[in-house]
Parts: C-alpha cells; sequence; structure tokens
C-alpha cells in the first residue's frame, strides 16, 4: 500500500510485556499453534474505491463480497485484512455493526477469517460520508482515505468521537471468533505524520486495553525512520504484525530479526510484483518460518492496485500487475500463481 517497507526490527527483551491486558508470550504463542498456516489476502471488494464504499449501507455489496471471497477460498486462502473507517460508524453505529456482522457471516461461509484494521494513515487526508469519488484511471489507489481524516488526526481535542467508535467495535466484536485479530492501526506515521501519530497510537491500546477483546491485538510495523513507533509497537502487541514489499534477501533478514521477539509473526502486506516480492518466491519463506502471509489485493477494481505506487493518470494496464490476484470476472492475472498458492495451502 506504499513505497516503503521495513528492513531492520527493534528487538524487545521479554521485561517489557509486563503492562496490563498485553498477552505473554506463552498465551500468544498457544493461541498461534491455534490457527493453522494462515494465508490470504487485504481485502477490498472490486465495486468499491475505499472503505467507505465498501461500508456504507448504499454500496455495500454482499452478492460481490461473497463471490470475490469464494475465489479466494477457491485457492486455499483462508483470512483477508479489511479496513474499517470511523465516519462509516459515526454516520450509522448501529446499520454499521450490522453491516460487520453480515460481512463476517460471509467469510464464514467461505471459511475465512478476518483482522480487522481500525484506523489507517495512508492516502488522501480528508474524507466525506455518501458518494465516493470515481477512480482516476490508471492513478493507484486514487480514492482510498484515511481514518481518521487528517484534522481530526490533528487534533487531540477532536479525539472523544474516535474512543467511542473504537471501544464499540472493540465491545460489539470482543469475543466473536469469526474475528482473528484486531490490527488497531495501519502505518502509523505515515503520510508525512512522523511522530505526530504517536500520541493516537498510544490512545489506540489504551482504548482497546480497557475492553481487552478475547482475540489478540496488533500493529504492523513498517518503516525503518520511525524506531520509537516501531519500538512501541513491538513492545504492545499481542502478536507481532508487519509490513515487507522487499525481494527474498530482505524480508528473511526481517524476518530473523522478528522472531528473536519469541511471538508469533503475521506479516499483514506483501506482494508487489515489479519490487520482486511475489508468491512463488516468498510464500515458501513464510511457509518455512511458519509465517502467516497475507498479500495486498485480491480481485483488480476500482482501486486500481495493479497500477504501481506514482502511477500516472492515464498509465495503460501493466503488463506485469503490481497487486491483486483476480480480474473481475474471475479470471487470475497468472495461472501459475493461483496454481502455486493452490498447492502451497493444500500442501500444509
Amino acid at each position: 500500500m506504499k513505497k516503503l517497507f521495513i528492513v531492520v526490527f527493534v528487538l524487545i527483551g521479554s521485561s517489557v510485556f509486563s503492562q496490563k491486558n498485553i498477552w505473554t508470550a506463552g498465551q500468544a504463542n498457544a493461541w498461534y499453534q491455534k490457527q493453522g498456516w494462515l494465508v490470504g489476502a487485504d481485502f477490498l471488494p472490486s465495486t468499491a474505491i475505499n472503505q467507505l464504499e465498501m461500508w456504507q449501507a448504499a454500496t455495500f455489496d454482499t452478492a460481490t463480497i461473497n463471490k470475490e471471497l469464494g475465489w479466494a477460498s477457491g485457492i486455499g486462502m483462508n483470512v483477508m485484512r479489511v479496513y474499517l473507517h470511523d465516519l462509516a460508524w459515526q454516520a450509522d453505529p448501529a446499520g454499521f455493526k450490522k453491516r460487520m456482522n453480515q460481512f463476517l457471516g460471509i467469510a464464514h461461509q467461505n471459511k475465512i477469517k478476518i483482522v480487522f484494521c481500525i484506523l489507517d494513515d495512508c492516502w488522501n487526508p480528508e474524507a466525506n460520508i455518501g458518494k465516493q469519488p470515481e477512480p482516476k484511471p490508471g492513478v493507484h489507489n486514487s480514492g482510498w482515505v484515511r481514518s481518521p481524516t487528517m484534522q481530526i488526526h490533528n487534533d487531540r481535542n477532536a479525539w472523544g468521537d474516535l474512543e467511542k467508535y473504537v471501544k464499540d467495535i472493540l465491545t460489539s466484536f470482543k469475543n466473536d471468533n469469526r474475528i482473528l485479530l484486531w490490527d488497531l492501526y495501519n502505518e502509523p506515521g505515515n503520510s508525512g505524520y512522523g511522530l505526530s501519530s504517536l500520541p493516537l497510537l498510544k490512545k489506540m491500546y489504551e482504548w482497546a486495553w480497557s475492553v481487552r477483546p478475547a482475540q489478540p491485538l496488533s500493529t504492523g510495523v513498517w518503516f525503518t525512520e520511525q524506531p520509537l513507533i516501531n519500538a512501541y509497537q513491538i513492545q504492545n502487541s499481542d502478536v507481532i504484525t508487519f509490513h515487507n514489499y522487499g525481494d527474498t534477501v530482505e524480508l528473511k533478514k526481517g524476518l530473523d530479526t522478528l522472531v528473536k521477539n519469541g511471538r508469533p509473526i503475521i506479516c499483514t502486506e506483501y506482494m508487489a510484483r515489479t519490487n520482486n516480492s511475489r508468491f512463488i518466491t516468498h510464500l515458501p519463506i513464510f511457509k518455512r518460518y511458519q509465517v502467516a502471509a497475507i498479500n495486498w489485493g485480491l480481485v483488480s477494481g476500482k482501486s486500481n492496485t495493479i497500477f504501481p505506487w506514482g502511477s500516472k493518470l492515464g498509465t495503460p494496464e501493466p503488463s506485469t500487475w503490481f497487486h491483486d490476484v483476480f480480474r473481475k470476472d474471475g479470471t487470475p492475472f497468472s495461472k501459475e500463481e493461483v496454481t502455486f498458492i493452490k498447492n502451497i495451502t493444500a500442501s500444509h
């Protein structure tokens, strides 16, 4: 979802995991051993340009969601990471949670567990309820929006509704076994925010700890230039999650460092073909390390993530897709890839 990927990770000793409501390493590893090997994708239905179009009542597309999750299940995928948005909750809290429940039901029917991502610092700074913009042809993620908006992010006095949102969602689904994990905050510090995101990141953990869901809590480390944010994430997560869009050398370097923390590891973003981050090269490494692997993108659609980061208006469809697995009609970008995913997940 971005141009930067983590290469080196902060090592944290076991003594720092003493804060209230953080799982012990033993609890985390016992939970992880029950899951089996998890392989999946970051999911947005092809008919949605962003989180709001996915979750608002007028555009909540259960038929497409069911169809596309079926394609994922059909190739052996068993987990999806899905973004929420605070504005969709603010506009209709009861309806939003009803749609979350519907979505979880569809995923469960397709034998897929869900990682819900609550906040996000990436892409467009402002967002509005209602009809969402049309995609800009050829532009990667032209309509994706941050949650919260930049205005709210930068005003600590405006976080009251965020706190209500986070606690309501976590309380409502705290014991739902269809949810694998809560990813509290995607890429804190992205979009030039830097350390200004650290206070909100800390609040997210505090709010989540006050509910203490049955599912694990985490936020993915993603960028070496923010060591204070990385350290806080690793110190306070039940399981370690991370993003890596590098080649096999960079991936193994990161994994060799992460395993020393003694906690389960889940990669919540990878796979950018023209960066040499591919299924055929990377899934065997994830499997060998027993690391869950969630790639960016399932079906080519309004998000335009078949195009690379920084693509310009009018860019033609690339011969090698950047992200995504299927076209809208269900045919794969690469039959070889899909066959490989089927075989490696079936052999586990």
